[in-house]
């Protein structure tokens, strides 16, 4: 049973409920690692500085997540004349459904970053179970590439915790997605936010 189940099931109203889905958010947060946070934003950085391209892939929410820290970073910064070039490969329908027709599903990550990335890019997966076919394959070639890999993680990580150089891990019972996608858009504003205000100081 995940834990939103027994929250649910042990809540006599909506009230209830509320209170434990934050409660257990809160938790959550609680067990993150701020020194993982740290050496993702110097990776950012360092990624700005050398005009490196910082990739985002995911599946589902997790796209939506993708989506939304690119803009946040790419554009949200509001650095133009030395930018953080983001994008996030989960936006093109055409290249999203030519692939997936042509190649298979799980090849919809790896084969964009066959045309676009070099290496010393940057490929950050978010994924909850962290065990997205596609997603693995996206990440060994990148790998294989020589970019520097990047994980959003939930429940005990899966293959994503293991495979990528450094992993933000949200540590929770299988089947939470809710919860550990609540967190990976927390991450999201937080590293966007600090990379706002850094840039700022340059002007």
């Amino acid at each position: 049973m995940s834990k939103v189940d027994q929250i649910f099931n042990e809540s006599k109203s909506i009230l209830d409920f509320t209170s434990g889905y934050f409660s257990y958010l809160k938790n959550l947060i609680d067990g993150i690692d701020h020194n993982t946070i740290e050496e993702i934003i110097t990776v950012f950085l360092e990624a700005r500085e050398s005009g490196k391209t910082i990739y985002f892939i995911g599946n589902g929410g997790s796209a939506a997540t993708c989506s939304h820290f690119a803009n946040d970073i790419g554009y949200g910064t509001r650095t133009y004349k030395k930018p953080f070039k983001v994008l996030s490969l989960t936006d093109n329908n055409a290249v999203l459904t030519a692939l997936g027709n042509d190649e298979g599903y799980g090849e919809i990550f790896k084969k964009q970053l066959e045309v676009l990335a070099t290496k010393d890019d940057i490929v950050v997966a978010i994924s909850a179970s962290g065990n997205s076919p596609n997603i693995v394959k996206a990440l060994e070639y990148a790998s294989e590439l020589g970019c520097k890999t990047i994980g959003l993680s939930g429940f005990d990580g899966g293959k994503l915790k293991q495979m990528t150089d450094i992993c933000l891990h949200v540590d929770s019972p299988k089947g939470d997605y809710g919860p550990v996608e609540d967190l990976h858009m927390i991450f999201d504003h937080l590293i966007s936010n600090y990379l706002m205000r850094k840039v700022r100081e340059e002007l």
